[in-house]
């Protein structure tokens, strides 16, 4: 059955209090309303694993060609063109394909050294505190850091890069985003870095990206304009900024609220994977991603009609009993860690491996240095938006 907004089942992704806890509501969805429509702000949503992860695999249905933010496909703005994230084959199989180039497993084994070195910079000098906020000391930093390792930009001029980026996600609290057309996916402010590597070659994304050749949706091989570049460019440094930042800031929490898993991985770093993994199950960083169906489409005896955007709330999706046995539950023994976060089918987050990687780090690093910890409560912070949910202030007690 549909529930709409005036019925029992009510779900806002701008709620403040529904997003405090929203796994209340996605509960009652998945069994009282699984396929959901919210008439206040235009948009139906599905919730169950099985549903999610067909609708995730069927972008001809699904489409992602109006962006995967609801709050963009709600503006009705004209999307630049070369954003991976905002197309469907052939040209996401072109794109996609040019981009994978940047995440090899290659280069990704490059960097390990590198993210290493940056964190013990960051926590050496905090050895001997009572007490630190994990994630600005850390989680808020290392992603621009490290997509500024890929990129080439100069350290001095990353957070810069990363606060425009994370600007552009905030919203007003109980408020959709104020998208800006000429703000989505904007590369303006990588022109300088852009023509200077033009002329300085080096061993980094930028500069791949502007000699890569490939062969474009009319059969003509080329290399990337200027503007390709600036908008790949803005679209990489943009992506895994907000999202990795805070899987620091839940994997200090919840590995505070299960101090005994956390004692295992201390004792057995190889269970860290595994830790990664049942996190992003468990508390995503993104919640959910939007598409717009291309036909009518059936769910649970209603219709969803074609052009309506629709919800894919894949933090739901992961805590599916359907799908998992005690969803609920925090368990880095799971044996068979399967989530939606990063997506599922031709979109599955390219930066899927770099994000792993960064916790990963993150977390044998923390707990070289401190085995112990607990959470001050009186002051974390929700972050202030409705794409990404995480915590703008992590105050960990080490002990």
């Amino acid at each position: 059955m549909s529930v709409t907004s005036d019925a029992g089942v009510y779900f806002d992704p701008y709620d403040v209090d529904i997003n405090a806890d929203p796994y209340p509501a996605y509960a009652r969805l998945r069994e009282e309303a699984p396929l959901y429509h919210n008439e206040r702000y235009g948009f139906w949503a599905l919730t169950r694993h099985e549903d999610v992860q067909k609708a995730l695999l069927d972008w001809q249905t699904f489409t992602s060609t109006r962006s995967d933010i609801l709050d963009i496909i709600k503006a009705d703005v004209e999307l630049p063109p070369g954003v991976i994230l905002f197309e469907d084959p052939p040209l996401h199989t072109i794109h996609r394909k040019l981009m994978s180039r940047v995440f090899t497993p290659r280069r990704m084994a490059e960097l390990e050294d590198q993210v290493r070195r940056y964190c013990a910079r960051c926590l050496d000098p905090l050895i001997g505190s009572r007490e630190f906020d994990v994630v600005a000391e850390l989680g808020a930093m290392m992603p621009m850091r490290v997509i500024g390792m890929l990129l080439g930009i100069p350290e001095q001029d990353q957070m810069a890069v990363r606060n425009r980026t994370d600007a552009n996600l905030r919203t007003e609290p109980g408020m959709p985003m104020d998208v800006k057309e000429d703000e989505v996916a904007n590369g303006d402010m990588f022109s300088e870095y852009v023509e200077w590597r033009a002329e300085h070659p080096s061993d980094d994304l930028m500069t791949q990206l502007l000699n890569a050749e490939f062969e474009d949706e009319t059969g003509q091989v080329r290399t990337l304009t200027r503007q390709e570049v600036l908008t790949y460019t803005a679209v990489i440094a943009g992506a895994g900024n907000e999202t990795t930042g805070r899987l620091i800031g839940w994997l200090a929490k919840v590995l505070a609220e299960h101090p005994d898993q956390r004692r295992a991985v201390a004792a057995d770093r190889s269970l860290i994977p595994n830790v990664i993994d049942e996190t992003l199950r468990f508390e995503p960083t993104g919640h959910s991603v939007a598409r717009c169906v291309t036909r009518d489409v059936d769910y649970h005896g209603d219709t969803i009609p074609a052009g309506s955007p629709v919800l894919l709330i894949v933090a739901a999706a992961n805590r599916d009993p359907r799908r998992f046995d005690r969803p609920d539950v925090y368990d880095i023994f799971r044996p068979d860690i399967q989530h939606l976060t990063f997506g599922h089918g031709l979109h599955h987050c390219l930066g899927a491996n770099l994000a792993r990687l960064e916790g990963r780090v993150a977390l044998d690093e923390l707990l070289q240095r401190w085995p112990e910890w607990d959470v001050a409560y009186d002051r974390i912070e929700l972050a202030p938006t409705s794409t990404v949910r995480g915590w703008q202030a992590m105050p960990i007690v080490v002990g």
